[in-house]
């Protein structure tokens, strides 16, 4: 029986993902209108681009360009024997890029590499897959990833923009904290601060070190641990403050807390 799987998200304007293993062949030769940024999680996978064979093994990340053609299949062992493999991939928009940039979309000419940060990024992009992403996670992901981009391209550094707009940064933080009970769209955030959702990212990081999501999510998580030490049950605390469901609130309980909420429960009583 194979063991080949895909599955994906519904695309949204920026991005998708898909998660996906092969035992051997994948894919004949296509090509996407997108960036695909990927990481191989386990195995090898080799393709055809740019006129050479690439092959990313686990722990590697991937970037191919829009249109440019590749194909896929697993890489043989030594012993001529196709292994298989497993990767997650970001399906994302270059105009979406450029935007986060105000520029062009950055060309990285190191197709397959050895990048911990960007890695790192693919991981939290799939923390909760297959779980919709919020619309403020993929502004913060298409951020990242276009800042990450830029800096692995062959394009000259750039100078970036010092003043932060602290006023519009002030407001977000006030509306995100006010609105923490509830998913906020990014158009939402640009009529309250009168920036776009990209150059507010960038702002907002700058002044804060963080993403609006993120600080959204905090103040959601602080909200969460009042209502648990006060006796709330978990799945209530969860619905109440806006999270998906009792284990969407448990891993970013975890991750911020470092400890469970059932856990937590128990210590504060």
């Amino acid at each position: 029986m194979s063991l080949d799987q895909i599955r994906f998200d519904q695309p949204q304007v920026a991005l998708q993902r898909l998660t996906a293993r092969f035992g051997g062949h994948a894919y004949d030769l296509h090509r996407h209108e997108t960036y695909a940024v990927g990481l191989t999680l386990w195995g090898a996978q080799s393709f055809h681009y740019r006129g050479a064979l690439q092959t990313s093994r686990g722990g590697q990340v991937m970037v191919i360009h829009p249109d440019e053609a590749h194909d896929g299949h697993a890489a043989n062992n030594q012993g001529g024997v196709d292994d298989g493999f497993a990767y997650r991939m970001l399906y994302v928009d270059p105009a979406s890029v450029s935007a986060a940039l105000e520029g062009n979309p950055p060309f990285v000419p190191d197709v397959v590499a050895d990048d911990p940060v960007l890695a790192g990024l693919l991981g939290e992009a799939f923390a909760d897959f297959p779980q919709p992403l919020e619309p403020l996670a993929v502004d913060a992901v298409v951020e990242r990833l276009a800042g990450r981009l830029v800096a692995r391209s062959d394009d000259r550094p750039r100078s970036r923009r010092k003043t932060i707009a602290h006023r519009a940064v002030a407001r977000a933080r006030e509306f995100l904290a006010a609105e923490a009970h509830r998913t906020v769209a990014s158009e939402e955030l640009e009529r309250v601060t009168g920036l776009d959702r990209f150059a507010l990212a960038r702002h907002f990081r700058a002044a804060t070190g963080t993403s609006p999501h993120r600080y959204q999510i905090g103040r959601r998580l602080a909200r969460a641990q009042k209502m648990i030490a006060d006796g709330t049950a978990l799945s209530e605390a969860a619905a109440a403050t806006g999270f998906a469901d009792q284990s969407h609130l448990t891993r970013h309980f975890a991750a911020r807390f470092g400890l469970t909420p059932g856990r937590f429960a128990k210590l504060a009583r």
